[in-house]
């Protein structure tokens, strides 16, 4: 058993912390707004903080799961932020989608204070939260990866140390953009479908069994055919994720065209009103 502090209780970090407690260890949370903490609590073995420095104090293996590099910024290098508190040899996990210089600068930060970073975005969605089945893209050392690799599975059905501190967010960049892609085609694919007439729910479980099969294919189509997008992945974290990859793109002058217009695309859903619709909403451009 080991000593874990978690940090970030949104739709993905509740049950991601939930796993670990399940597992055994010792897990002291903290979250921005109490009352998520104290349900938590209840639902889960574990303690509560009332700062992430109090959090991480302590702590053999530290995790954040929050918003976006500003409140990376916060949590860690903040006032209360668990850097001014984290122990010597513990490992610190960021699994916020953030941008890999943010990893970078905690990595050097960390190093300069005695522990460990390692950056780990997920991919998974909530699904794969609430499952314990998250795919971890992780950056950082590899003696550190190796300590925290048992914790981490807890949450996760597949784990891989990408090389140094950074990379982790920038194959989750990868991601981002590949989804990105996928769903613009099936949004356009089931469109065409509905116009022909066609029965869509056929289609799909004859053309998810050949080359055009995808995740989203197969756990979206059913709520893009009834129009049902108040779940999953929000459009507005979308948009976060693909500016930080569009961002990067500028930086290893990586044209990134399809993607810009995808983009675009969610904020012509933002103005229906879509901001924490689940992404396959891109089909509502052309089913409104």
């Amino acid at each position: 058993m080991s000593k874990v502090s978690f940090i970030g209780l949104g739709v993905m970090g509740y049950p991601m912390a939930g796993y670990i407690s399940k597992a055994g260890h010792d897990v002291t949370v903290y979250n921005r707004t109490k009352s998520k903490a104290e349900k938590w609590i209840k639902d889960f073995k574990g303690k509560l903080a009332e700062t992430p420095k109090e959090a991480a104090k302590d702590s053999e293996f530290i995790f954040t799961c929050v918003g976006n590099d500003n409140d990376l910024r916060e949590v860690t290098l903040g006032a209360n932020g668990l850097f001014h508190s984290a122990n010597k040899g513990a490992v610190y996990i960021d699994n916020t989608t953030a941008s890999a210089e943010i990893a970078r600068e905690l990595y050097k930060e960390a190093k300069k204070k005695g522990f460990d970073f390692l950056d780990a975005p997920v991919s998974g969605g909530q699904a794969g939260a609430e499952n314990g089945a998250l795919t971890v893209m992780v950056g950082g050392d590899e003696s550190s990866y190796k300590k925290a690799e048992p914790i981490i599975d807890c949450y996760s059905k597949k784990i891989k140390l990408l090389g140094p501190a950074g990379n982790g967010q920038l194959c989750k960049m990868v991601n981002q953009i590949c989804i990105a892609g996928l769903v613009q085609g099936l949004s356009e694919a089931i469109n065409f479908g509905l116009n022909a007439k066609l029965n869509m729910y056929d289609v799909i479980e004859v053309i998810s069994k050949g080359a055009a099969q995808s995740w989203q294919m197969e756990n979206r189509y059913k709520t893009m055919i009834e129009d049902k997008f108040d779940y999953g992945f929000a459009v507005d974290w979308m948009r976060k994720d693909l500016k930080i990859a569009m961002e990067e793109a500028k930086k290893n002058n990586s044209p990134l065209p399809i993607t810009k217009i995808i983009d675009e695309f969610y904020g012509e859903v933002q103005k229906q009103g879509g901001n924490r619709w689940d992404t396959s909403s891109l089909i509502k451009r052309f089913r409104k």
